[in-house]
């Protein structure tokens, strides 16, 4: 059966729970940073993430920062098996933001 999460390494795994609710308690920043994801990203691994940033650094940004970088290294990892070697992530420095939005 077809799925939305197009060609990619990531894993599928059934889940119980309400991801909806899950994704209601999360905080603000974090929400908007989500619906603009280039990945997949269920509630509570976003949340896991942004927790941990937010333990080191105590401030959203730096720890939204951190998930950008995470979601570029994530996407990077199939960029050559899916887009070929002329993406741009394989040959220069980009994040996975820029990459797929540049205007933001």
């Amino acid at each position: 059966m077809p799925t939305n999460r197009g060609t990619t390494s990531l894993k599928l795994k059934r889940r119980a729970g309400n991801p909806m609710r899950d994704y209601d308690g999360l905080p603000c920043e974090l929400r908007n940073w989500l619906a603009t994801a280039v990945l997949p990203w269920r509630p509570a691994s976003a949340r896991r993430v942004f927790d941990r940033a937010m333990a080191r650094t105590a401030d959203p940004a730096h720890a939204l920062d951190e998930l950008d970088r995470l979601q570029a290294r994530l996407v990077a990892k199939d960029v050559g098996r899916i887009w070929g070697p002329d993406h741009p992530l394989l040959s220069q420095s980009y994040s996975a933001r820029q990459v797929y939005y540049p205007t933001v």
